[in-house]
């Protein structure tokens, strides 16, 4: 019997290709903490399977890199696991501090810094049907009873990005910008901005390039194949005077112009623009 009063399931061995390929890419804090864990999941009844998504699960991890794991529980302990997710990521890994992830839109997700060493950890719990609905295609590093393997079905890709959407929201925070900076409320000046990037500029340069849309996240990376656009969201950045802040809007405006219509003319979406009318 295991402390949660059910037979406790003998791990098995944890070092199927994926695993360790996965390893080997993997900085050592990195390692150590994702060996940690599913050492923890194999001998946790109520758990069906743990898989890596993120960097991580890519190769690209390096020691800035969070390290983003989902773990499977099974239907009739879900209810209760949601419950105590704060603690059980506790009960693995030496937590500092955590929270739910309802900011970014994901209540079932614990943030969570651990260490020392310092390391960012992110864990998703999900039952068997939300697995199957997912968005992503982790790497299933642990599966003892084939049950993840089995309820794989096609992921439905990361959400679509609503063109019309973002068309909408520029131009009134544009105008938004425009009026803080007449009243010299640079900071708000710089807030809109951020958003601009953030939800418009960085997916528009995401979507141009076909690449994962994540905000402005790793948009560096596509400095050697499209300098000048990175170039022109960089001076998005406003300095600290009102003629610095006009000029990063405007920027921002002009940059705007040029992913939409490039978005658009290879998408094809038709677009009502009466704002920029």
């Amino acid at each position: 019997m295991n402390e949660h009063g059910t037979a406790a399931r003998t791990a098995p061995p944890l070092a199927p290709p994926a695993l360790q390929q996965v390893r080997e890419h993997l900085p050592e804090e990195h390692r150590r903490a994702l060996d940690t864990v599913l050492a923890a999941v194999a001998g946790d009844d109520r758990l069906l399977g743990a898989a890596l998504s993120g960097s991580a699960a890519d190769g690209t991890a390096d020691r800035f890199s969070d390290l983003d794991v989902v773990v499977v529980v099974a239907a009739e302990h879900h209810e209760q696991l949601a419950a105590e997710r704060s603690e059980l990521v506790a009960s693995w890994l030496p937590v500092l501090a955590a929270f739910t992830g309802e900011h970014v839109g994901e209540p079932r997700l614990i943030i969570a810094l651990v260490g020392p060493p310092l390391l960012h950890v992110d864990v998703k719990s999900l039952s068997l049907p939300e697995w199957e609905g997912r968005r992503d295609e982790p790497v299933v590093l642990l599966d003892p009873a084939g049950r993840l393997a089995a309820s794989a079905s096609s992921p439905t890709g990361e959400p679509a990005v609503d063109l019309q959407w973002i068309e909408d929201r520029s131009w009134v925070r544009v105008h938004c910008a425009a009026t803080k900076l007449g009243r010299g409320e640079l900071l708000e000046v710089a807030g809109f901005l951020a958003f601009l990037r953030e939800d418009v500029l960085g997916p528009l340069l995401a979507l141009r390039h076909a690449r994962p849309v994540r905000g402005v996240r790793r948009l560096e990376q596509l400095a050697a194949v499209d300098p000048a656009a990175l170039s022109a969201l960089h001076a998005t950045v406003r300095g600290p005077g009102p003629r610095e802040g006009a000029a990063a809007v405007l920027a921002a405006v002009a940059l705007y112009a040029q992913l939409r219509d490039a978005v658009v003319g290879t998408t094809g979406v038709a677009l009502r623009r009466r704002q920029e009318d």
